[in-house]
């Protein structure tokens, strides 16, 4: 037959590609039946363990008669394991399909004497050399199935039980896995007929191998890669006269050179070129890659082998060498080929990242150096994996991310200016390369019809190729071009061709384990974390190990694998820069911290003392440092932490800010917002961590410091901005306005719950037992001198800056939620209050008639329970308002500055609403007003807080206590005449017992609960003055001196109440009280304050 109709190209094509789809899909059943997990479950099944053990020693034979008892179990599972198991078996019959159209191949090729040299007919050799080694390879590996007998036998009699006879294929195949138990062995014999024809190819690698094959100096010394080195020739284009063998596979050619001598190994003896060839790739490397992480250990399965073959003695000796040769130098010349790639191709991105033009003649060394450093990663993960070498130092590459990297650099300049590549080499075929090939068709003597037809389809397709075409993006698909050019060089290449192509030259994953642990010493190492994007963009690569004859692979196994690895990669790079950065906002912390006014005390008293002359101090007592020193620097050499840190930051994000995202699959990456999610968890943590809330020993960090804490860790995020491209602001308002919460999105405690807490339970419950006094005239909460001293200062937490730093921290709705729980707690002590009245509502209601006939009201009074309850209570609920009213007006200064033009418009509506707006609207107004912090006449959320208690009394009933709570509260001040701590205090505007706090109370108490009930705020009020002064008039004729002790002071209350009040006046308190007394008193007090401070 005529060679055209062999096909020699296309069979070549499609055994090659399916040689690599079966690879896939024995692998894959290797890897199944070495996990327990996924094992097909018969292998495992107790039930049919006896049945598989006697398939397997009688196999391939099959005797289902007198073996009843053992095949029992099977009988009944048969349907189901033909089932499962169909797709294992065919997979072995389509490898036994595969093997037969291989051999079948292998024979056409040898009966029509195919000339092969990988440097004259590059494809058709590669194709035939690739073809060898796939099917070699792909019977190794399955022979390293050790279930691969039990699978086949297991189908085969249940067929044969289900059917009556065994599957058709089932002899060849049981023939071939016992014929096969020693793959190489077998194909040595095998491959005697065709050993012609490989020797052949394998020996035209004997210029092109030891030409790839060089040390490092080599390279170095002929300037490899280099694009500057002859400056003058940097526009010529980079030609060869073996251009494809450049960038030829080292590795490909490694495995073809020891698989093919392996299996022609008689050559090694009777040609000279071959041994050298031989011996040169045992020297090189210790295991071969057979596919995937499945290696080949050579020197071992070579002396195992020749060992029973006559007369090869000499042949062991060299590979015992070859090893002794591999183990001791094979490492470090690896080692040397990395480091000079590293350099190579950094200049070769460089350049071309500055010079794209250059990309179209010198597109020859991209390649080049892509195949090399491929090759060298390649060897690496290779032998890293299966080291046999007691020091590993020349395996473990601490800088193999950086050659990675450079190689993603190399392809991301390929992609990104492929217009400049393809402009260049559109003019080049239409322009020369068809001239020449034109004039070459014309000039050949001989040339067959089919040879014809061919050349001149390759000179009209480049003529017809024009630069408009790059222009309009259009796709240049030259697959037919490529198949056309590896059929010329199949009919040219056989003997007795009209046309002989010798004579006519001018024609021509899954490394997981060692990806982890180079990922990990990339980013311990600060210099070569900015490389480490590379790892993540490797697993966009992946999809390309897969294979469409293994479509289960990518649905189940290798799409997982590869998310998860990118998502790890992505997610350790996030959490190193987050720990950079939180390590620098430490730092930054500290900085700040020394600028704090607590510690100028020191420097201030040592000024003054040298100022004065005196001596203070030991001797000899270092001078402290003042902050700002560390700025200070002697040399540039001195390298400080913080100098070290940004350093590393800056390379890593470097990293991290390398491309905007990654598609991996059918899902895409974006590292900044791996880094973005880090920073919001850590922000939150550290801010929640910077409270210092020590649960106890209640203790917490002040509102300042805090503040200043934050902003100087905000700093630093916000410097983040110029390493990355991230939205510092969005973490912010994530962070914060969580942080303004009572629980973050994690349902973990924020500053705010915390703070809110600490408050309630330490500072005003501390003012609660007498130990802290409100000051008025400070607006500030004051420790009082006790017996049991307290673990924190109140007026480091309450005074007015430090109420300005919380509302700060907290921001409005921060301030809402402390606003709210302050109010529950009044809720309950307005609730305690009502049970009182309720227990002396009869007397109440007498009294509240009665407060003009002075004997019957002093009757009735001693009638009342639980007097001193109702004082202290309504006292605690003073001093939670003044709290309030401190947190409300440090809310508003803040406010006031952030927000000047909304504050002022709110402030203008409240001034509306007290004079033209209905009660529903106001309280809206009112509600909005004090979320700002904006005093109202009528709280709203005290009006919530109290609406919202349920006593399953009346309206009417309600409103009758919220009365006599007034009157209660009235006809109970003279008693605090009594109390040694009731003495008001001019110094502080207050009484040390917050007894003036009553003021407040009264007046917000009274203006919630008659807003709630719908009475009239300002005639109850009116009806509390007059039983109050009433009551307060009659300890002036009171002559017991301990009742009367502290009579001025009280007096004061009336003043302070009718101050407070929005709805009381003086001229109301004149016809009550007379003012003469209020005068007096104030005259008293300060008279006794002087005396007392004398």
């Amino acid at each position: 037959r005529k060679l055209p109709q062999q096909k020699l190209a296309e069979k070549l094509t499609i055994l090659n590609d399916r040689g690599i789809g079966m690879l896939t899909r024995v692998y894959n059943i290797k890897k199944a039946c070495g996990d327990p997990k996924a094992k097909p479950s018969y292998l495992v099944d107790k039930n049919l363990e006896s049945a598989v053990k006697f398939i397997v020693r009688k196999f391939p034979a099959v005797e289902t008669r007198n073996n009843n008892q053992q095949l029992a179990q099977l009988q009944k599972e048969k349907s189901e394991i033909l089932k499962n198991l169909a797709l294992y078996y065919f997979t072995f019959v389509d490898v036994m399909e595969f093997k037969d159209h291989v051999c079948e191949l292998l024979n056409t090729i040898d009966a029509c004497q195919v000339f092969f040299d990988i440097t004259v007919n590059f494809d058709l050799t590669k194709n035939y050399l690739d073809l060898v080694v796939t099917y070699t390879t792909l019977m190794t590996i399955l022979s390293r199935i050790e279930e691969r007998k039990a699978i086949i036998g297991l189908y085969n009699y249940a067929h044969e039980m289900t059917h009556g006879a065994s599957d058709r294929e089932y002899p060849r195949l049981g023939q071939m896995i016992v014929d096969y138990e020693n793959p190489l062995k077998k194909m040595m014999e095998e491959f005697v007929p065709h050993g012609k024809s490989l020797s052949d190819a394998l020996i035209s690698l004997q210029m092109v191998y030891p030409r790839r094959n060089l040390s490092a100096d080599q390279w170095r010394n002929a300037q490899l890669l280099s694009l500057i080195s002859a400056p003058s020739t940097m526009l010529n284009p980079a030609q060869s006269d073996t251009m494809p063998c450049e960038y030829l596979s080292l590795d490909t050619m490694e495995k073809w050179i020891v698989f093919g001598f392996i299996l022609c190994h008689s050559v090694l003896n009777s040609d000279a070129a071959a041994l050298p060839l031989w011996k040169l790739a045992l020297q090189s490397s210790t295991c071969l890659c057979l596919f995937r992480d499945e290696v080949f250990h050579i020197h071992k399965a070579a002396e195992d082998l020749f060992v029973n073959i006559r007369g090869y003695n000499k042949r062991i000796n060299d590979i015992r060498e070859c090893k002794e040769q591999a183990l001791s130098h094979a490492g470090s010349m690896h080692r040397e080929r990395r480091k000079f790639l590293r350099s190579a191709l950094k200049e070769l991105a460089t350049v071309l990242a500055d010079q794209p033009g250059l990309l179209g003649p010198k597109a020859l060394f991209v390649f080049m150096a892509l195949s090399f450093a491929r090759d060298e990663i390649i060897w690496l993960l290779r032998h890293a994996d299966n080291i046999q070498k007691k020091s590993t130092d020349d395996f473990i590459d601490k800088h193999i991310a950086e050659l990675i990297f450079y190689m993603e650099e190399l392809r991301a300049h390929v992609r990104k200016y492929g217009p400049v590549m393809q402009r260049y080499y559109v003019q080049y075929l239409s322009g020369f390369d068809a001239v020449v090939l034109n004039e070459l068709v014309q000039n050949l003597s001989v040339c067959p019809e089919d040879e014809s037809i061919i050349m001149s389809s390759f000179v009209n397709t480049m003529t017809s190729l024009s630069v408009k075409q790059v222009e309009d993006g259009e796709v240049f698909d030259f697959r037919g071009m490529r198949l056309d050019w590896f059929r010329l060089q199949a009919y040219t290449s056989v003997s007795k061709a009209s046309l002989g192509i010798a004579d006519h030259k001018e024609l021509v994953y899954v490394h997981k384990s060692s990806f982890l642990c180079m990922f990990q010493q990339c980013l311990e190492l600060p210099s070569q974390s900015r490389h480490s994007i590379c790892f993540p963009l490797l697993c966009t690569h992946f999809m390309s190990c897969t294979h469409e004859l293994c479509p289960e692979e990518v649905n189940t196994h290798a799409d997982t694998v590869t998310l998860s690895l990118c998502n790890m990669f992505l997610d350790e790079m996030a959490k190193q820069a987050r720990n950079l950065i939180t390590d620098i906002c430490t730092e930054q912390c500290t900085l700040s911290d020394q600028l704090l006014p607590k510690h100028c005390a020191k420097t201030i008293s040592q000024a003054v003392n040298k100022k004065s002359k005196k001596a203070t101090g030991k001797k000899g007592e270092p001078e402290r440092e003042k902050p700002g020193v560390e700025s200070m620097r002697k040399n540039r050499l001195l390298v400080t932490n913080l100098d070290k840190l940004h350093t590393a930051l800056s390379e890593l994000c470097f990293s991290i800010n390398y491309v905007p995202n990654l598609a991996v699959w059918e899902h895409t990456f974006t590292p900044r917002e791996y880094l973005t999610s880090h920073l919001e968890i850590r922000f939150t943590k550290s801010i929640v961590g910077m409270t210092m809330y020590n649960q106890a020993t209640q203790e917490i960090a002040k509102p300042s410091e805090l503040l200043t804490s934050v902003r100087a860790y905000m700093t630093v995020l916000q410097s983040i901005e110029n390493y990355v491209t991230i939205d510092i602001t969005r973490v912010f308002n994530n962070v914060l306005l969580q942080q303004t919460q009572h629980l973050d999105s994690h349902g973990e405690p924020t500053i705010t719950s915390l703070y809110t807490n600490w408050y309630l339970e330490t500072l005003l419950r501390q003012v609660s037992n007498g130990h802290i006094a409100y000051f008025p005239a400070m607006k500030a909460f004051v420790n009082l001198p006790t017996e049991n001293e307290l673990t924190f200062n109140a007026e480091e937490y309450s005074d007015i800056s430090e109420m300005r730093s919380l509302s700060e921290l907290l921001g409005p709705y921060g301030m809402k939620f402390l606003s709210e729980s302050l109010m529950w707690h009044i809720s309950s002590q307005v609730a305690e209050l009502k049970k009182l009245v309720v227990e002396n509502m009869e007397v109440l209601t007498q009294m509240r008639t009665s407060f003009d006939k002075p004997e019957h009201m002093a009757a009735l009074f001693k009638k009342l329970t639980s007097v001193d309850s109702v004082l202290k209570r309504m006292t605690i609920i003073g001093v939670i308002l003044s709290f309030r009213s401190l947190a409300q007006e440090a809310l508003r200064d803040v406010l006031s500055c952030h927000i000047p033009f909304l504050c002022y418009i709110m402030s203008s509506c409240l001034v509306i609403v007290y004079e033209f707006v209905c009660f529903q609207v106001a309280m809206n107004v009112y509600e909005l007003s004090s979320a700002a912090g904006l005093p109202c006449e009528i709280d709203p959320a005290l009006v919530v807080a109290l609406s919202s208690q349920k006593s399953g009394k009346t309206p009417e009933e309600e409103y009758k206590i919220a009365c006599l709570l007034m009157v209660f509260v009235a006809v109970s001040l003279p008693t605090l005449a009594s109390n040694v701590m009731s003495q008001y205090s001019p110094a502080i505007e207050g009484h040390c017992n917050n007894i003036h706090c009553l003021a407040k109370a009264i007046n917000q108490i009274a203006a919630a609960l008659f807003t709630i009930h719908k009475g009239s705020i300002e005639d109850r009020l009116k009806e509390f003055l007059a039983l109050a002064s009433s009551s307060l008039l009659k300890i002036g004729q009171e002559t017991d001196k301990m009742t009367t002790r502290n009579r001025e002071s009280v007096y004061l209350l009336l003043d302070m109440i009718v101050q407070e009040s929005p709805f009381l006046t003086m001229d109301l308190l004149e016809s009550c009280f007379p003012y003469v007394l209020l005068r007096n008193a104030y005259h008293a007090v300060y008279k006794q304050s002087i005396s007392a401070n004398a």
